[in-house]
Formats: C-alpha cells, sequence, structure tokens
C-alpha cells in the first residue's frame, strides 16, 4: 500500500511537471510565424510511416542505421511493458498482464528482452563510436560541451535502464517459483533465465523480493527522468520527428520559395505582368526581406530545429564544410533552437506576447555571415537529413535579409549584383541579356 501511494505521488508530479515542459516547446516553436499547409495528406501518412517509423532515410548509412534500428525497436516495444508496470504501480498488482495473456504475454516479453540485448549492445557500440573512435561528424565544433555530454547522458541511461529490466526480470523469474502466489508465472524467459541463474542464484528470498523490487523502481524511474529530460535534450525528436515528417514539404526539395515582392518586380522589369494588372503602390519605406531573428521564421522552421538529432550527416555531406569553410548546417539548426530557447524563457513570464520583445540581439549573434555565404544551395544536407529537416531554408532567409535588407554581401558577389540590376545577366558584359534575340525578331519580321 505505501509503494502504491508513492508511485501514485510521483506519478501525478511528474505528469504535471512534463505537461508544463513540453507546452513550453510547443509555445517555443509557436513564437514562429504562420504558415499554410496544403497537400495531400495521404502522401503526408505515407512520410511518417516510412521515414519516421520506418526510419528510411537512416539506411543510407547501413551500420549505424541497424544498431539505431534496435534501440528504436526495443524503446518501442518497451513501451507494452511500461504500460503494464504503471498499470501494477496504480492498482498495486503485480504482471497485471501475464495471467490474461499466458503464452502470448510469454513471447512479447522474449522479443522485449531480445531487443533490449541488441540495444545493450548498440549502446555500448554507440558510446565508443563517439568517445574513443570519435567519428568525425560527432565531434565537430558545435559538438563540444553539453551537445556531447547530452549523448552520453542518454546512452548511460539507456544503460541503467536496460539493467533494471533484466534485474527485475531475473529475479522475478527465480521468485516464481519461491513465491508463486506473489509472482505469476510468465513462462520461459530465455535471457533472464540466464541471468537470475548466473547473478542472482543461491541469494535469499528477501534479497530477490529486495532486488526485484530495485529494479521495478529504477525502471520506472529513469523513464520518468527521461520523459522530464527531453524538453533540454537533443532526444526531443523521439516524440518531433513524427508531426515534423508529417509537415515536411511535399513539393521538389530543392525548390526555393519566391519573394512576391521581388518576383513582381522582376516581372515588371522584363514586361511578363498580367494584362491589366496594376502595379502595387510605391511607399516611402522598403520592407524588410528575409529574416532577422525566429519570429521571422515559420514555426515549421523553429520544429526542424527543435526536432533536430543532432547527428551531424547534413554537415558530413555539405560541400563547404567538407572544404574548410565555416558553414555546418547542424549547428545553423542548433543556433535557431538555442536562440529559440532563449527568447522563450524571457517570454514564458510575458505569456509568450511576442509583440514588444526587443532583446538587442538576433540570429546574427548565433550565425555569422561568413557561415550563411558560404552555402552554395546545393540541397545536399536537405537530402541526408532522416527527419526530413531543412536547413536550408533558414539559410536563405537570413541570406535575403543580409543583402536585401542591410546590403551587405561578399565583395566579389558586388559586381554580379550589378551586372543583374543594369542588364539583367550575371555575367559582366556590355550587351542587354536579350540581345541575342533582336537578329531572330528582326529575320521574322523581315
Amino acid at each position: 500500500m505505501v509503494q502504491q501511494i508513492i508511485f501514485l505521488a510521483l506519478l501525478g508530479l511528474v505528469s504535471f511537471l512534463a505537461f508544463k515542459s513540453y507546452r513550453h516547446i510547443y509555445k517555443s516553436i509557436m513564437l514562429g510565424k504562420g504558415m499554410v499547409i496544403s497537400g495531400d495528406s495521404g502522401a503526408r501518412w505515407k512520410n511518417v510511416f516510412l521515414v519516421a517509423f520506418g526510419q528510411k532515410k537512416m539506411f543510407t548509412r547501413f551500420i549505424p542505421a541497424m544498431l539505431h534500428l534496435f534501440i528504436y525497436v526495443a524503446f518501442l516495444f518497451t513501451q507494452i511493458e511500461l504500460v503494464e508496470i504503471i498499470i501494477d504501480g496504480v492498482l498495486g498488482r503485480h504482471r497485471f498482464f501475464a495471467s490474461a495473456l499466458g503464452g502470448l504475454y510469454t513471447l512479447i516479453i522474449n522479443s522485449i528482452e531480445f531487443l533490449s540485448l541488441g540495444a545493450l549492445i548498440s549502446t555500448i557500440i554507440f558510446l565508443w563510436r563517439r568517445n574513443m573512435l570519435k567519428v568525425p561528424r560527432l565531434v565537430m565544433p558545435e559538438m563540444k560541451g553539453w551537445p556531447t555530454l547530452d549523448a552520453n547522458y542518454i546512452l548511460i541511461a539507456e544503460i541503467v535502464l536496460i539493467t533494471a529490466i533484466f534485474t527485475m526480470n531475473g529475479c522475478d523469474s527465480l521468485l516464481q517459483k519461491l513465491d508463486p502466489s506473489h509472482y505469476p508465472d510468465t513462462g520461459h524467459l530465455a535471457i533472464s533465465s540466464i541471468v537470475g541463474n548466473v547473478f542472482f542464484a543461491g541469494l535469499s528470498e528477501s534479497t530477490l523480493h529486495f532486488l526485484e523490487r530495485a529494479g521495478w523502481w529504477l525502471h520506472i524511474i529513469v523513464v520518468f527522468g527521461f520523459l522530464l529530460y527531453l524538453p533540454i535534450s537533443k532526444h526531443l525528436h523521439i516524440l518531433l520527428a513524427f508531426p515534423n515528417v508529417f509537415y515536411a514539404k511535399l513539393t521538389s526539395r530543392g525548390e526555393m520559395s519566391n519573394m512576391p515582392e521581388i518576383m513582381n518586380e522582376v516581372k515588371s522589369m522584363m514586361g511578363l505582368g498580367d494584362a491589366g494588372e496594376e502595379e502595387p503602390p510605391m511607399t516611402e519605406e522598403l520592407p524588410d526581406f528575409g529574416c532577422k531573428d525566429i519570429f521571422d521564421l515559420s514555426w515549421k522552421n523553429i520544429l526542424d530545429a527543435y526536432t533536430c538529432t543532432e547527428c551531424g550527416r547534413c554537415s558530413s555531406v555539405c560541400p563547404a564544410s567538407q572544404t574548410g569553410k565555416k558553414l555546418s548546417p547542424r549547428k545553423v539548426m542548433m543556433d535557431i533552437r538555442d536562440r529559440t530557447t532563449e527568447v522563450a524563457a524571457a517570454l514564458k513570464e510575458k505569456n509568450y506576447d511576442k509583440t514588444a520583445y526587443d532583446d538587442g540581439k538576433s540570429l546574427f549573434d548565433y550565425i555569422s555571415e561568413e557561415e550563411l555565404f558560404a552555402c552554395t544551395t546545393c540541397n545536399a544536407c536537405v537530402e541526408a537529413c532522416p527527419v526530413m529537416i531543412n536547413p536550408l531554408e533558414p539559410i536563405l532567409e537570413l541570406r535575403r535579409y543580409k543583402i536585401l535588407t542591410e546590403s551587405a554581401g561578399p565583395g566579389d558577389w558586388l559586381p554580379m549584383f550589378t551586372a543583374l540590376e543594369n542588364t539583367g545577366s550575371v555575367w559582366q558584359m556590355p550587351n542587354e541579356r536579350f540581345d541575342w534575340a533582336k537578329p531572330l525578331e528582326e529575320a521574322e519580321e523581315g
């Protein structure tokens, strides 16, 4: 009864704190501009099942994909046992589903244990890859400090969780013979029976009771801790990958959005406007183009940032990054998330009212011009992302602000801009862009 009361109190506290944390994440994402999501919902759900659930894009790198798959599938299956643990905690029962499911229960728990063993091996390999092998994309400058600690914390927590599962089940397999009235028969659990006989055989019944309960409580405490930790971790992608993939663009990944003001001006210059269409009224103030801070990005761009797994696949294929330029698409997404986190924390007490917020800072305090102008807009980062994040969109928006609003940009770009403005061509030639076609027009008229 005491355990039941403690569990209910802990469950209530964790649920309350988790609700506040995840609400804050939602409010943080919605600090971005509104945007209309259109397109075939069937195609969107297909992406969710193939990319988010099916891990389709992970398999461009087979070995890490298989290791991740063990952890991912084990995580999904372990939720079945977690549901049972929560029911047991609330009702003060033990192995609630065991008697009702019979042989199916044995199959489910055996599956969870085999997957957990695979996840344990994968986790150890991931720790080795990060800290000993030092895979290049995992030790880039932006990964120093908290990002590396964050990854290691989760991997260590995974080992603790699996240890708790095998301790609980290993002792349980022995207690089923010693105290069948309190420990229902689960059938033969292949791994737990080995663990029980190797590590716990010969211990007294009271010691086995203590270790089984310790494993049970450690399991649920790690899960509750993970739930509260997620909002400050890159592992938030476990939840956000699904909506992020659902709302990803359905059009070509290389398609860039035009700015209506610029497009209309160019059409007017080239005589491509619709007949009878009135030109927009001239105003003394020029509009701000592109993006300066998170408020100018769309909520989808910010959702991208919070979904970033920090895997570094985008930066590992970026030609600018690989040739020694300062640009790292992963860093750009991490910077957007860090800036959003900073702003959201300041606005939390003001009910997230962004209308009058100004701390004198912007995204350019995080992302330098050198990074932005190094981008070749090749879309390699967009194609590489396993959860369909688009780092190119915010890079373009920030660059547009620098060039069109602040008239900034690399010196060697200025001749191109001048030529484009004067002749409609990016090449510095004395001829107008369409001069080559004049003889053809004259021949047709003749």
